[in-house]
């Protein structure tokens, strides 16, 4: 499955959108995240020769594609917000607003 982001990279995301109460960035990435842990599955599966295979492969190219569409999403959120696309910096806007009371 291709990926634009590597595992670093979101975690890098998460870490500063929850620091900074920006939560939306975070919820895209841990939707990555479960993508991405789903389609190892499913592919493990395919493997298991008691496995109707159809259906594992239904739900990988499913996967794939969720990924694909969840990870374009990321990288529009993050061109909208202005975060850095190199060093995936978190905007002086959003670290600077003054946080929500939780």
């Amino acid at each position: 499955m291709k990926q634009q982001f590597d595992p670093s990279q979101i975690s890098r995301i998460i870490d500063q959108s929850l620091a900074y109460q920006c939560a939306c960035p975070a919820q895209v990435c841990r939707a990555i995240f479960e993508l991405r842990d789903l389609h190892r599955y499913q592919m493990a599966c395919l493997n298991d020769t008691e496995n109707d295979a159809l259906v594992h492969r239904a739900i990988a190219d499913a996967t794939e594609q969720s990924h694909a569409a969840m990870e374009d999403c990321l990288t529009r959120v993050l061109e909208i917000e202005g975060w850095d696309p190199v060093t995936l910096a978190i905007p002086d806007a959003i670290r600077d607003k003054p946080r929500k009371s939780i």
